[in-house]
């Protein structure tokens, strides 16, 4: 293996998921674009999207489209592997992976229901197939995939429950891993219960990522969101969702003209207190780091620099970045 390339597992090998606490990550193409259906009911519409030079159609199986709760189990894998790589661990988009772990770690019962509505999701997941010019790790191809290749029960309890489960990622959610080309997400992520709220945080963490605040039309956002309300009643649910300010990290305003101001919280703290950092700050750790989660640094910095405030956060944080960087691992 030459200095800096990837390690990766022979194929036919599985990596096995084994960190515990892994952040969660989400790969950016599937925050930026409506792969997922916001329905709480089987949905078999087929889903033709365009935006910019973007071209997207994602068909459903008999058993519908995969929802975005159905995702959980794609950002489960991805924080697996993303947790290895940052180990310098090989991995495989062959992953093996228990049943339990993948349930508790995004907030679900482990009820005897929970596992089968997990089987559902495993089945809808691998039934959607994407047609899809998105570009990962650079190469802009027009391809059609499953976002699962493959998966299968290993190991089963007596009453039939599944323990251990193997599932092969499509060679295109795999190549987005190695070119880190994810997201971490809050936690509390998978507290949101409504659809349009999971979809609203994973736009606002994606455009806000890269800039102090978002400001989008309510019928762009529409659009994004992949919601098939008519506008009116998309519009309506928003303001439920902006009076209630229930997003994670992101606060939605509207604004005159159908427009919809999206911005990180200023007090957002690390659990069990945390030091602030000013926007300009963020701003420049993301020009000493290109490419990096700048938020994910922060997060990294926070759960020692709290151990010992620094008397001025702003300098403390950047000179850590500088180092961070310098050092080459993501």
């Amino acid at each position: 293996m030459t200095a800096g390339s990837t390690p990766t597992l022979a194929d036919g090998d599985f990596f096995v998921c084994d960190f515990f606490g892994a952040s969660p990550k989400h790969d950016l193409a599937s925050m930026e674009h409506p792969l997922f259906s916001l329905s709480t009911r089987p949905d078999r519409r087929i889903l033709s999207y365009t935006h910019n030079d973007v071209a997207v159609t994602v068909t459903p199986s008999v058993r519908g489209r995969a929802t975005i709760f159905d995702a959980d189990i794609l950002i489960f894998c991805i924080s697996q592997l993303m947790a290895a790589l940052n180990a310098g661990r090989p991995v495989s988009r062959s992953l093996t992976l228990t049943a339990h772990d993948l349930l508790l770690a995004t907030g679900r019962e482990t009820s005897g229901d929970a596992y089968r509505r997990l089987k559902e999701a495993f089945e809808r997941l691998a039934g959607t197939r994407i047609t899809t010019n998105i570009a990962t790790d650079e190469k802009e191809v027009t391809t059609g995939f499953g976002l699962i290749e493959s998966w299968e029960i290993v190991r089963k309890t007596r009453a039939g429950r599944m323990v251990s489960v193997s599932v092969t990622l499509s060679e295109w959610i795999y190549r987005a891993v190695l070119a880190r080309s994810v997201l971490t997400l809050s936690r509390d992520y998978f507290g949101l219960r409504k659809p349009l709220e999971r979809r609203l945080y994973a736009l606002a963490r994606k455009h806000c990522g890269q800039q102090a605040g978002w400001r989008v039309s309510v019928e762009v956002l529409l659009k994004k969101s992949g919601s098939a309300s008519p506008r009116r009643v998309f519009r309506a649910m928003l303001r439920d969702i902006i009076a209630r300010d229930s997003l994670p990290d992101y606060r939605l305003v509207e604004e005159p003209g159908d427009m919809i101001a999206v911005s990180r919280r200023d007090t957002v703290l690390e659990e069990g207190g945390g030091l602030l950092l000013s926007p300009e700050t963020l701003e420049e750790a993301r020009r000493l780091a290109p490419g990096w989660d700048v938020y994910a640094l922060e997060a990294e910095w926070q759960s020692f620099a709290r151990r010992t405030p620094p008397r001025n956060p702003d300098r403390a944080f950047l000179g850590w970045v500088k180092k961070r960087v310098a050092q080459g691992a993501r």
